[in-house]
């Protein structure tokens, strides 16, 4: 394995002025010993300006240029720094898609957040499970720009025997030599090895794009074969890019989140995690076996995870000590530095300013976007809006549906799940209430853009799916239907909507059919806890026209927040998740919109209410509701002529 030049640390006092904070380590180093900081980047996600292009506006919570803020203030009070990527660097953001589906990368040609980085003068990097989303020759065209060594230890082109024998797709390893001033002012020469490593599970997310061109080995399996060969070439410490979340402490062949048992490996000094898009050591891995988020290490070793989108810079300290010929870790401190503040009352505050050289780097990649975005990517047959979303099958909620639906059977091809039912959960995001009147999806027929996304789907949820059986899906649908009041037969004008329950937990559940009978009592209250054992609002539950049995099995497409225990839904847990993309939400339906070109999202009428006779009901909804009121089906509906104290306009239905 060839060793990178021999170069000195790289320093920049740009941008410092405002972040100067000496670390206690800078005033402990001795003679002889060497006080070296670690920086991670990880997760960018194409973020480099801080701008949300889905919303098409400035983000104070994003954005490499302002990381870069942080990289230059450590690189100031630093006499020793080294700046790592953890992966996942080329798609994530409309500026990704706007590369690999619009501008292209031809031989040559440099993408812009390669350029970013360059700017920056990372010294290496390593591959995330995304750098694969657009194939293999786009994935090396990008990676032919970087000025600096991108690695990846369990990605191959040919299996040997083992792993050292393996024909690689990227090297596995690169060992850095550098120089390093020990606290007397005394220089001196490191080596340092960067192993990287990538879910196995790639082979899965972009089978179509790697199947019979790439395979992949464990993380753990390709650790014990490669870290002693590095340690054979001289390497004084290693430090493991693990792509790959904290995970359980056991290890399992071909595991997703293996940077617990990683840790464990002989011959490894320090970890930078990443792929979860969570901060470590922070309270959200409080209780996670083989972790220690007070000293920040996981095994005992220092371990680093640093948010995402460029939301925070994680920091290793080192305090290294001769060792015979060589360097040996002393002690260790981690802290991870965000690039903003959110207030008690969820407020945002910058801490730090974009680097104008970083923003420059890739100003005009920044404005090709926006035009990108500002421009169709589709066309819908059908207007997408929400007003009615709470009261009968809705278009916008079809659409997420559909796309969510066609991605999931996608992803469960070739696996033990091939061939269940497919079943879609989705829920209106955008349904008046404390948003006032206005607080609606109204996409008009015609070309969609991708800014529009971001009016089907707020959030930047990532895709799951579940297991469950068909009692689970009865009381998924019965937590659901907490979203209205109960309604006494023959009730004249009562109001339909329970205003506690959030428009986001009343999923529509596509590809079954059912209706909900409004004369029932909620069967669960507002915390999902069972209210009314002998309550059941869902009635004629069936699948394909037959009734849904209880055993019966079914994959639910749903998002990361429901599948994590979000809204407590029966069904919707962690141990019943089979699936977990590394897909936003967002992104899923912006692939399906360009898949497709022309979309028809009509609402199927899939669910309605159960008829009740001579009773009336009320519900709100924003004044522009009035030109699609025809359009709605399985429900009669009809305008009250009268408004609210808060500008919505009353609507009367006929159960």
């Amino acid at each position: 394995m060839p060793s990178i030049d021999r170069r000195t640390f790289l320093t920049s006092t740009a941008g410092a002025a405002a972040l100067t904070v000496l670390h206690p380590f800078s005033a402990r180093a001795q003679a002889g010993q060497v006080h070296l900081r670690l920086m991670e980047t990880t997760d960018l996600h194409v973020h480099v300006h801080p701008y949300d292009y889905y919303a098409d506006r400035p983000s104070d919570t994003v954005g490499l240029a302002r990381t870069a803020a942080h990289v230059a203030a450590i690189r100031a009070e630093a006499t020793n720094s080294m700046l790592l990527d953890n992966g996942d660097f080329l798609q994530g953001n409309p500026m990704g898609d706007y590369i690999a589906y619009e501008r292209g990368m031809r031989e040559g040609d440099m993408h812009p957040v390669v350029t970013a980085m360059n700017t920056m003068n990372f010294d290496a990097s390593t591959l995330g499970n995304h750098e694969f989303n657009y194939g293999l020759d786009f994935l090396m065209k990008s990676l032919a720009g970087a000025d600096f060594p991108v690695v990846s230890a369990n990605v191959v082109k040919e299996m040997a025997a083992s792993p050292t024998a393996d024909t690689m797709l990227v090297q596995p390893y690169v060992i850095l030599e550098r120089q390093v001033t020990d606290g007397a002012g005394e220089a001196h020469p490191i080596r340092v090895g960067i192993i990287g490593f990538v879910p196995p599970q790639i082979m899965n997310w972009d089978r179509q794009h790697l199947e019979g061109r790439v395979q992949t080995r464990d993380i753990v399996a390709a650790a014990r074969a490669w870290v002693p060969q590095m340690r054979e070439e001289g390497a004084d410490i290693v430090i493991a890019l693990s792509h790959s979340g904290i995970g359980a402490p056991r290890h399992e062949e071909g595991m997703e989140n293996a940077s617990v048992p990683l840790a464990g490996v002989d011959g490894i000094d320090g970890l930078m995690t990443g792929h979860s898009h969570l901060v470590f050591p922070s309270p959200d891995y409080e209780g996670f076996a083989g972790t220690d988020i007070s000293a920040g290490t996981i095994r005992g070793k220092p371990a680093v995870m640093g948010g995402f989108w460029g939301s925070h810079l994680g920091v290793i300290d080192l305090m290294l000590e001769r060792d015979g010929g060589g360097w040996r870790v002393a002690t260790t401190d981690v802290a991870t530095r965000p690039i903003y503040e959110r207030g008690e009352d969820r407020s945002v505050t910058p801490v730090v300013e974009s680097d104008e050289a970083v923003l420059a780097s890739v100003a005009e990649a920044h404005e090709a976007t926006l035009a990108y975005v500002r421009r169709a990517v589709g066309q819908t047959e059908a207007p997408l809006y929400s007003y009615f979303a709470l009261v009968a099958d809705d278009p916008s909620v079809q659409i997420v549906s559909n796309a969510q639906s066609w991605y999931i059977a996608e992803m469960m091809k070739g696996t033990a799940h091939e061939g269940l039912p497919i079943l879609s959960a989705a829920a209106p995001f955008k349904a008046g209430g404390r948003g006032g009147p206005d607080y609606y999806t109204d996409v008009a027929a015609g070309d969609i853009a991708i800014k529009n996304v971001a009016d089907l789907y707020l959030y930047p949820n990532t895709v799951r799916a579940v297991k469950i059986t068909g009692v689970d899906v009865r009381e998924w649908l019965e937590r659901s239907a907490g979203m209205f009041n109960r309604i006494e037969p023959g009730a004249t004008d009562a109001t339909l909507l329970n205003l506690d329950f959030p428009s986001y937990n009343f999923d529509v559940i596509d590809g079954v059919e059912y209706q909900i009978d409004l004369s029932q009592p909620a069967r669960y209250d507002a915390d999902g806890n069972v209210a009314h054992e002998n309550a059941r609002r869902i009635v004629n539950l069936t699948f394909e026209g037959a009734p849904v049995g209880e055993a019966q099995e079914f994959i639910v497409a749903t998002n990361n927040y429901r599948a994590g225990g979000g809204g407590n839904f029966p069904g919707a847990s962690p141990e019943t998740t089979v699936f977990e993309a590394p897909d936003t939400n967002r992104d899923v339906i912006v692939r399906y919109i360009v898949d497709r070109g022309t979309i028809s999202p009509v609402a199927d009428g899939n669910w309605r209410f159960a008829p009740m006779e001579d009773t009336t009901v009320l519900f709100d909804t924003g004044p522009a509701a009035a030109r699609y009121v025809a359009d709605v089906k399985g429900v009669e509906i009809e305008e009250t002529g009268a408004e609210t104290e808060a500008g919505f306009a009353r609507y009367r239905i006929r159960l």
